[in-house]
């Protein structure tokens, strides 16, 4: 196939919707404009969070139209909509799943991305989901050419996070910066350590105070006589 021209952020945000709700929630699906919107808009399992209207969900809906991505069904009071994203990229079901789930939380891990798409599809373990990524990070141009790639590795992490190049090519100097900014800083690792040490205080407070309690009562610490 030939390949398909770089989506804008909005659309691939309307089309991970899209293909999540068919997965998630098959009894709504499709969906109207309405629930496309409020999909798009969600709080959580989004990176990033946005705030679409209704003007901008149905210009990327009618721009995917364009593309074949998406189209209308029939029947029924309320225009639906449906994804029409594997025939298009010609991808079979777990590329499909691991390239949603980057469009809409960004770049994972491939251990993340196993964890993510549990209620899309269950990966046998991380191994399988590096071998889809590895393979759509090797796509031939004739299919289309690559449709993830690998990111530097961030300082202080031992895996490399994967992004989708559905939206073009990605800054790796922007994406190596989101990276750091993830990480905790300075401070906040020393008040983790520090909270640590106070629970480990605790926790050892807590010990003795038990073996003491156990050794007045006659009792061994499993509770018996």
């Amino acid at each position: 196939m030939s390949a398909v021209r770089p989506l804008s952020p909005v659309e691939a945000r309307v089309l991970g919707t899209l293909m999540e709700k068919a997965r998630t929630v098959p009894d709504s699906y499709p969906l109207t404009l309405n629930m496309v919107v409020t999909g798009c808009n969600q709080k959580t399992t989004r990176d990033p969070i946005m705030q679409l209207d209704d003007a901008q969900a149905q210009l990327a809906l009618d721009a995917l139209k364009v593309l074949a991505l998406v189209f209308e069904t029939s029947g029924g009071r309320v225009t639906r909509y449906e994804h029409n994203f594997q025939r298009i990229y010609g991808v079979p079901e777990q590329s499909a799943v691991v390239l949603g789930l980057l469009m809409l939380r960004g770049p994972q891990t491939a251990g993340e991305l196993r964890i993510n798409t549990e209620r899309w599809y269950k990966f046998a373990d991380i191994s399988s989901v590096e071998g889809f990524l590895e393979e759509l990070q090797d796509r031939a141009e004739e299919k289309g050419g690559p449709l993830v790639v690998k990111l530097p590795r961030a300082p202080g992490t031992r895996e490399q996070r994967w992004a989708h190049l559905l939206c073009g090519p990605v800054d790796m100097a922007q994406a190596a910066s989101e990276s750091e900014a993830r990480m905790p800083g300075a401070g906040e690792l020393s008040h983790l350590q520090a909270r640590i040490d106070a629970l480990e205080q605790e926790v050892s407070q807590l010990r003795e105070t038990v073996q003491k309690l156990c050794s007045e009562l006659g009792l061994s610490q499993g509770g018996q006589m």
